[in-house]
């Protein structure tokens, strides 16, 4: 499969290869499995040592009239430690057991281990699933509702004369390749209607295009998301469909999936 790179004016300039996963068969099944392992949340619980790094308990004696002993002072028998000591005087401090300052929690959340697996292949077929359905007009048309025809193909790849572009001229190369849809590829901000901006969500924003490119590229523009290819994850193709623009060199780093 091919698809046309595209300078900073958005003049094509020649046809790039894409590796031979963006034609193969969408597994939609895995992707969303992909997509469930990656928004489980995560173990939750105490930290073993948690309160119970102390040297505290075995270091009194229980015996009665005993130099170093509690018993026969009128003290509770809590496990102690020593802050300091003046022949047969003490200055103890209670630690270790949960009624005391540092000491562990009675009952804490245990950690849990996430139940939710996947093998590390089903995973990158899932994440080449998603790539792939990048390239297909159908799964576009799916995920945006206002999509109609659009004057070239998918992905797109550009040159490195956009990554070094600023703000302005990598906008200016949206509005005149994607046109009308230009709205659908940048990231706008507006305000929520209604009383969802007293609860905490008083702006709404769409995704805009995923701008991917090379490990060792940086582009540094703004109204779109970038990612290196090593930090794509299903998630942020998902739903499937997702408008994604690619640098020449993420294109031949994609063979590594």
């Amino acid at each position: 499969m091919k698809a046309s790179l595209y300078d900073v004016t958005g003049n094509k300039k020649k046809d790039v290869a894409l590796p031979a996963f963006f034609e193969s068969p969408i597994r939609a099944d895995l992707v969303s499995r992909a997509v469930e392992f990656e928004r489980s949340p995560q173990a939750y619980g105490l930290y073993v040592e948690a309160g119970r790094r102390h040297v505290a308990s075995g270091i009194i004696s229980h015996k009665r009239h005993d130099w170093k002993g509690q018993y026969g002072r009128g003290i509770a028998r809590t496990p102690r430690k020593i802050l300091w000591r003046r022949g047969t005087q003490f200055n103890w401090v209670g630690a270790e057991v949960s009624n005391t300052r540092g000491g562990r929690r009675p009952h804490g959340p245990k950690p849990s281990i996430n139940l939710l697996r996947m093998n590390k292949k089903e995973y990158r077929l899932a994440l080449r699933s998603a790539f792939a359905a990048c390239a297909q007009e159908a799964f576009i048309k799916k995920r945006y509702e206002r999509f109609e025809k659009a004057p070239f193909g998918f992905p797109i790849v550009v040159g490195p004369d956009i990554l070094s572009a600023n703000t302005k001229a990598f906008t200016k190369f949206i509005k005149t390749l994607f046109g009308e849809l230009s709205p659908l590829a940048l990231v706008s901000e507006k305000v929520r209607a209604g009383k969802g901006k007293l609860r905490g969500r008083r702006y709404k924003r769409n995704a805009g295009v995923l701008l991917v490119v090379g490990a060792q590229e940086k582009a540094h523009v703004g109204g779109v998301e970038v990612r290196t290819v090593k930090d794509v994850t299903v998630s942020m193709l998902y739903p499937l469909g997702r408008l994604i623009i690619l640098s020449e060199k993420a294109a031949e780093e994609l063979n590594s999936l």
